[in-house]
């Protein structure tokens, strides 16, 4: 992969988003809402990525459709790398692949016996009703420990998300299920198979050591990774220059996306994003943009 030419994240004539989240997954908005709430914060290229599902995909497209915006098929795939879960998000890939979706299949089931088995442990904590309580808030496939963490607190169990968490469902807490996610090699093959581009989602949040950090960026390079989100809604400023600098020198393409759930988690809302650093290649630098800019006319001449 050749980096010869740089730009700015978010270019002077467009905005780009390519980390969201839907009800589909752990998000609190319709797939529709979603978009129709980065079409008003200025969002002219969105990518839906929910975890280990693509459901909500179609229903955005159409949104976005209607709107003059671009909607980017994605996923975020659940990774274990050497014993931590790490997220890959796959860009631009064909929902209809079928090594996707069976990969993707895999990791459903599993995602729902894990919840089952969260219910049953937190029902040894006298906790009742906790895997029906999550159900019942996922509106989507997906359960997901998100939505535990949103029925301890409607119960009264915990104040906050973070609570409930460090008091459950975190890693030695009576409510946390370890277990084995797609292979490294695997979640790249599979969003290659699509057609996509495999991204490592938010790399600052790991707790891994530099080192190591570097390590996992080799092999998903020798997977056939491509990018790196250099931008992200749970970043640092700091983080995002660290990054940036890392994109440059291992020559990986650049992506930003503010991991936007849902109005409740405001860490990052959307249109918000800053602009990739200086010297980084955007992920998007050979994407057809050629009919955004026809959608995004039709859509003002409506307004």
């Amino acid at each position: 992969m050749s980096n010869t030419n740089t730009a700015s994240a978010v270019s002077p004539t467009r905005r780009f988003d390519l980390h969201t989240h839907s009800l589909q997954s752990d998000g609190t908005l319709t797939p529709a809402e979603l978009v129709t709430r980065a079409r008003t914060a200025g969002v002219d290229v969105l990518a839906l990525t929910d975890h280990d599902v693509t459901d909500g995909i179609a229903e955005a497209q159409a949104t976005a459709a209607t709107l003059g915006m671009r909607l980017i098929a994605g996923v975020e795939i659940s990774v274990t790398w050497q014993g931590q879960t790490v997220h890959i998000v796959g860009l631009n890939i064909d929902t209809a692949d079928h090594a996707l979706q069976q990969g993707l299949s895999r990791l459903r089931e599993f995602r729902q016996w894990r919840a089952v088995e969260i219910g049953r442990r937190l029902q040894k904590k006298r906790i009742e009703g906790a895997y029906e309580g999550a159900r019942r808030l996922a509106k989507g496939t997906i359960v997901s420990r998100t939505h535990f963490a949103r029925f301890l607190i409607e119960q009264g169990y915990v104040r906050g998300m973070q609570q409930a968490f460090k008091q459950f469902l975190s890693s030695g807490k009576p409510g946390h299920v370890p277990g084995q996610w797609a292979t490294l090699d695997e979640a790249v093959s599979w969003i290659r198979s699509a057609g996509g581009q495999a991204v490592v989602a938010h790399p600052a949040r790991y707790k891994l050591s530099a080192g190591k950090l570097l390590r996992l960026f080799g092999e998903f390079r020798e997977c056939g990774g491509e990018a790196i989100e250099v931008i992200s809604g749970s970043h640092t400023p700091e983080s995002n220059r660290h990054f940036a600098r890392v994109a440059a020198e291992q020559d990986f393409l650049a992506s930003a996306g503010s991991d936007y759930h849902g109005p409740e988690k405001t860490w990052m809302d959307l249109g918000r994003l800053p602009a990739l650093p200086d010297g980084c290649v955007p992920v998007w630098q050979d994407w057809d943009m050629a009919g955004l800019a026809t959608h995004k006319a039709a859509a003002e001449s409506l307004s």
